[in-house]
């Protein structure tokens, strides 16, 4: 039987996964600072958005009006597809603290409070029939709480599963720092990718790997990919080499 993928529509991107992520599958996306990883995350929502698969993206970190403007930026604007019911942004963020706030829609008014972030996200997903979600960042869920890091991965993987959605989790990782973002984390997700920053010959270079992905073969090699004004794009017939590469070390 086929597999039913998800096609991310980033250039090069669903080469390397041999066609896109299995559909249902919750993909980490780990990362040091400024390697792409919000983007990436940006770039497969609104993807889908074209492609008249609805979404969702969880805002943990930044304002959702700074979301919806630096969407913008790359000449993604989700404003016509939220308001036709295709996108929702979940804010996260603001505790709906702050007059831009008091206008969102979809607010976790205790942003510490799992539970209440589930509920609101499985609202948001059914409301708009979300095939696609992005939460940016789930590190920040268990930050001060490592030891539920797996635990709550699961728990929005049963969520998002459950309701048909392809997810992507970006995950934080300093920038030495070798795993994925968060104890047994790795275990819980269906896919892990991961982005990084090198040094090469005193320039800083961007790289991607599929480290897995469930229910698919896919690229066992480090690609090069470049950050442009109209997204990331993923040089899948180029293998990134790094002498100083320190990862793993």
């Amino acid at each position: 039987m086929a597999i039913e993928r998800i096609q991310t529509g980033i250039p090069g991107f669903d080469e390397i996964l041999n066609g896109g992520i299995p559909k249902r599958n919750v993909v980490l996306l780990a990362g040091g600072p400024g390697t792409g990883k919000s983007i990436l995350g940006y770039q497969y929502l609104y993807n889908g958005l074209i492609r008249k698969e609805p979404g969702v993206f969880v805002a943990l970190e930044e304002h959702p009006v700074q979301v919806r403007l630096s969407m913008t930026q790359f000449g993604w604007d989700i404003t016509p597809f939220e308001e036709k019911g295709l996108f929702a942004l979940v804010d996260a963020f603001t505790a709906g603290i702050g007059e831009a706030a008091k206008r969102e829609k979809y607010v976790v008014k205790a942003p510490d409070d799992f539970q209440m972030l589930i509920d609101v996200l499985r609202a948001a997903i059914k409301d708009v029939g979300a095939e696609r979600v992005v939460v940016d960042s789930v590190t920040t869920l268990y930050m001060t709480r490592p030891a539920m890091a797996r635990s709550m991965v699961l728990q929005l993987k049963k969520v998002l599963s459950g309701l048909g959605c392809t997810s992507i989790l970006v995950s934080q990782v300093s920038v030495t720092e070798r795993g994925f973002g968060g104890p047994g984390v790795e275990h819980a997700a269906d896919g892990i990718v991961r982005l990084d920053l090198d040094e090469v010959n005193g320039e800083l270079k961007r790289s991607i790997i599929v480290w897995k992905m469930r229910g698919t073969a896919h690229s066992m090699k480090r690609h090069p990919f470049e950050i442009t004004d109209k997204g990331i794009i993923v040089k899948s017939k180029e293998v990134f080499m790094a002498a100083q590469r320190r990862f793993g070390e």
